[in-house]
């Protein structure tokens, strides 16, 4: 397990650890590129202009680097900004792709939790002007899909909008000027009891009570299309064009997330805030549960009779950010955005825990077969054997001794969890056949050395 007392980030991460990572990295590529994303790489440092005033009361988060030669620099803070820019720096108007990055935050990590100083991020984002939530549902099938296939318990992702959370805001008496700030409260609502949040609006950020007690009555409630149509016809939010529009779009979302057939694990949560200051619409975020899986379908009318799920952590976010590119855009131009970003460290914390509680020994390595000899004087056969495979593209591994004990060789294989032996004696030598062993069953069986190679991957490509 990782050093639960350090303090810093410098973390090295063991065999065990990298497979386990590895395994979880290539799930995400392979969904990543099944959806027909393309990757790019962007600096690991910034100007420090670049990104200050993108992540609302996250900014103080931002490594800062001395001055440089006059160069005022941070270490990127996530993917999205650095994307952005890179789209206004080479006037690309559409672009699905995936990112995998470290990224740098300045804040107390919390190892058991999946909270680091320096963490990957997983980044899947489509931009380019295309109709209404169409794309917002891709990003939103491609974290159903990966949590599916990484198996790591009950899950529910809740989605919300920034039009929706901006008219609630006005039509509850919010200050123009204080939109930003009491949306990065309320975004706190997975973490504080409605009460301290409330008294962190009122106290230190001088929401009145009133304003404060609407915006609570709204931030309860949960639900799925039927939700969106109910606070259509709201007398409050009904005057808001801007929340309207955000229904509007929230119901016809969920039109396509029914097609995908992932509204089980799909619900329309007016708590949900996202604290970053880049986002204009949709906003999501993946969360596992302990206690279940709520679904929207069956969420209860009034959600204070809602079944209550305990959230273990998110797990992915994202959402919509159309003005972002245009920031960074000499002319203004807009470039519409769409992206969703794993939650990495989280995952591997959680897979790390499963693995240690196991029996299934994690595999270090994917050699497929050991070359091994039952007699002595056979490291030349053995290395001509192994050269063979090596060319054929098997994975294969011998012992570095000119006279290893066969007993050694096959522990060994155990061990490391390797399926299959090819042995070398005098008498296979002569009759042109290798004695290939199954460790697991430890069948043996005489394979002529022309077929070894097809026996070999038919054995273990499966």
């Amino acid at each position: 397990m990782l050093n639960k007392k350090m303090t810093t980030n410098n973390n090295y991460y063991n065999p065990k650890q990298m497979a386990i990572r590895e395994k979880v990295f290539n799930t995400i590529i392979r969904c990543f590129k099944r959806h027909g994303a393309e990757t790019i790489d962007t600096p690991v440092f910034e100007l420090k202009e670049t990104l200050t005033g993108k992540y609302g009361e996250d900014s103080k988060l931002i490594y800062d680097l001395k001055d440089q030669g006059g160069e005022l620099l941070s270490l990127r803070y996530d993917l999205t900004v650095p994307f952005a820019r890179y789209l206004a720096m080479n006037k690309i108007t559409n672009i699905k792709r995936y990112h995998i990055a470290k990224v740098y935050r300045r804040d107390n990590p919390a190892m058991t939790r999946g909270r680091y100083r320096e963490f990957y991020q997983c980044d899947f984002d489509i931009a380019g002007q295309y109709d209404a939530m169409i794309p917002d549902a891709e990003c939103l099938k491609i974290v159903h899909e990966i949590l599916n296939e990484l198996d790591l318990g009950d899950f529910r992702i809740k989605v919300n909008d920034r039009r929706i959370l901006d008219g609630m805001f006005a039509v509850c008496g919010v200050p123009d000027d204080k939109f930003r700030t009491i949306c990065s409260t309320v975004d706190k609502l997975d973490k504080m009891s409605w009460e301290d949040v409330k008294k962190e609006m009122v106290n230190e950020k001088g929401l009145s009570e009133e304003a404060a007690d609407q915006i609570g009555e709204y931030v309860s409630m949960q639900g799925g299309m039927d939700l969106a149509e109910r606070l259509l016809q709201d007398h409050k939010m009904s005057q808001s064009k801007q929340a309207c529009a955000g229904l509007s779009d929230i119901k016809l979302l969920f039109k396509y997330l029914q097609l995908f057939h992932v509204t089980d694990k799909v619900v329309f949560d007016l708590s949900l805030a996202r604290g970053l200051d880049y986002y204009t619409g949709v906003i999501y975020e993946a969360v596992l549960t302990q206690a279940g899986t709520v679904s929207a379908a069956n969420e209860a009318q009034n959600d204070t009779n809602a079944e209550e799920s305990v959230s273990v952590g998110s797990v992915a976010g994202g959402g919509r950010y159309d003005g972002l590119v245009g920031m960074f855009d000499p002319k203004g131009r807009r470039v519409p955005c769409v992206g969703v970003s794993i939650g990495i460290e989280r995952i591997f914390s959680i897979m790390e825990q499963k693995a240690e509680a196991s029996p299934q020994k994690v595999r270090t390595t994917e050699v497929q077969i050991m070359v091994a000899s039952a007699q002595k004087n056979l490291l030349e056969e053995r290395l001509q054997l192994i050269s063979e495979l090596w060319n054929a593209g098997i994975k294969a591994e011998l012992m570095y001794k000119k006279n290893p004990k066969l007993l050694s060789q096959l522990q060994y294989c155990e061990e490391a969890g390797i399926p299959l032996v090819a042995i070398l004696g005098e008498q296979e030598l002569k009759d042109g056949v290798v004695k290939l062993r199954v460790v697991a069953t430890r069948e043996e069986v005489d394979i002529s050395r022309a077929d070894l190679i097809s026996e070999i991957k038919r054995r273990t490509e499966a």
